[in-house]
């Protein structure tokens, strides 16, 4: 008997001495905050040493691995008038969704940060400047974005900041399962796949693309406002639209690290592999999702267009280098 109660007494000791550990490495929403705000303010600074950074810190910058002090750590010098800000506790990360200044400079970017121990792992940024190119190659001179960035948009019309209430969640894996479904219906190019509702809209780097019945188009002339059409069919415009003949071989390297239950918006890694042969390339992107009751209503989006060679998306799973059927990249 004796030495049952000596095996309980250690095994709640245990238990005890577990929970505390975990509470002690566990990183709530408040936690998280506190740390995504450190790690900006020490970027803006100039600064590795006033972010708590792990050591060995893993950052890159649109899939190029960056040590801390330089890339952003040189460039960024405020945050721009569009910011969000979103938590995780279950995966321990956190991420920052807007505009940033660099001089004189607006840039589009997600920063994401994983947090052990209080500490900062894993840095991640994509980032979307307005001389960027984009899917038609170089920006033209004197002409807009190539890439589509449009901050003053997104200054009006970009994405929610809200609480939602607890009887309106999704709870986290089903928040999970419903940004798959629209990376399945991408894959497969079937729109009946997706969670979405009508009319869902998606901001491609600041820019409605196309416009939907949530994130109205701008009107290019007054003629075009009168002439729009309110009782078209909102598929023919949403999220989703044209997904049919869209140019996908297949929607690569998928990662959601990041789901906030509180807000009902998921962070989306992947990358576009376009059909073979096509000249078209490939972006890799971050996508924010705003779920709202069950669907997908709004997209938000940070992406770039690597060169041919570059080894995206270089996070796991794939550390980069994951193999390509010959001619899916075409040559540079």
């Amino acid at each position: 008997m004796k030495t049952i109660v000596q095996l309980s007494l250690c095994a709640g000791l245990f238990a005890l001495g577990t929970s505390a550990a975990h509470a002690q490495a566990n990183c709530d929403r408040a936690c998280l905050g506190t740390v995504l705000d450190q790690y900006l303010a020490a970027v803006v600074k100039h600064d590795p040493a006033a972010a708590p950074l792990a050591y060995g810190v893993r950052q890159t910058e649109n899939a190029i691995n960056v040590a801390p002090g330089n890339g952003v750590w040189k460039t960024l010098t405020a945050l721009g008038d569009v910011q969000r800000k979103y938590f995780d506790p279950v995966s321990g990360q956190a991420a920052y969704y807007g505009s940033i200044k660099e001089g004189n400079d607006d840039a589009l970017v997600t920063a994401r940060i994983k947090v052990e121990n209080r500490k900062i792992t894993e840095a991640e940024w994509y980032i979307a400047r307005p001389n960027d190119p984009g899917l038609s190659g170089e920006r033209k001179p004197g002409g807009p974005p190539a890439n589509l960035m449009n901050v003053e948009y997104l200054k009006t019309n970009g994405p929610p900041i809200r609480t939602v209430p607890a009887a309106e969640r999704l709870d986290r894996d089903s928040l999970i399962r419903v940004v798959d479904s629209y990376f399945d219906a991408i894959n497969s190019h079937d729109r009946s796949a997706a969670l979405v509702h009508a009319g869902c809209g998606r901001a491609e780097n600041g820019t409605p693309a196309p416009g939907g019945a949530f994130l109205p188009p701008i009107a290019t002339s007054p003629a075009a406002a009168n002439n729009a059409q309110p009782n078209a069919d909102p598929a023919a415009r949403d999220c989703l639209a044209g997904l049919e003949n869209f140019n996908l071989s297949m929607v690569a390297a998928r990662r959601i690290p990041l789901a906030d239950v509180e807000a009902q918006a998921v962070l989306g890694f992947a990358v576009f592999i376009r059909k073979p042969g096509s000249p078209t390339p490939r972006n890799v992107f971050s996508e924010w999702f705003f779920v709202d009751h069950g669907k997908i209503r709004t997209i938000y989006t940070a992406m770039f267009y690597p060169k041919p060679t570059l080894a995206v998306p270089n996070w796991y799973p794939y550390e980069g280098n994951w193999p390509l059927a010959p001619g899916i990249v075409p040559a540079p």
